[in-house]
């Protein structure tokens, strides 16, 4: 495994990746010794170029480990466009599983690549934030970060 960490306004970000692609994005407080491959270098010049609002969507290599549902929530989720958001509802009405909103919810937490699989873009169907395992504050940051910068 391949580790960068990456500063930015929601925090030290730790981006870990196989030999295959990206596995993990992990909020942490501090840094540890970085160990590079290509993957990395491509994630982090597109991660900054996010936080800078310049890149609405990502093109990277994923490694994902979860069940089949979990990972069609999760390409349903990189389909939200950039400064949009869905209900946990209008997710599980996509994938055609009409009744599965918390199944929705419980896949967005179990989600270990946030911001390139975006679920931060999920809210509840009475336009309320919900909840986000990495704080609210974060959330809400990420949402207000694309509302600012979707027309440019």
């Amino acid at each position: 495994m391949f580790k960068a960490y990456i500063d930015s306004p929601v925090g030290v970000l730790e981006v870990v990746c196989s030999a295959k692609g990206l596995t993990n994005i992990n909020f942490v407080k501090k840094k540890k010794v970085p160990s590079y491959n290509k993957v990395l270098l491509k994630c982090e010049s597109q991660l900054k170029d996010y936080f800078s609002g310049k890149r609405k969507s990502f093109d990277l290599p994923l490694d994902l480990s979860g069940s089949t549902f979990e990972k069609k929530v999760w390409g349903e989720l990189k389909r939200i466009p950039y400064g949009k958001t869905k209900s946990y509802k209008e997710i599980s009405v996509s994938i055609n599983n009409n009744y599965a909103s918390r199944a929705v919810g419980n896949a967005n937490k179990k989600n270990c690549i946030p911001i390139i699989i975006p679920c931060h873009r999920v809210i509840k169907s009475n336009g309320d934030i919900g909840g986000y395992s990495a704080g609210l504050w974060r959330k809400k940051w990420l949402l207000e970060h694309e509302a600012r910068h979707k027309s440019l």
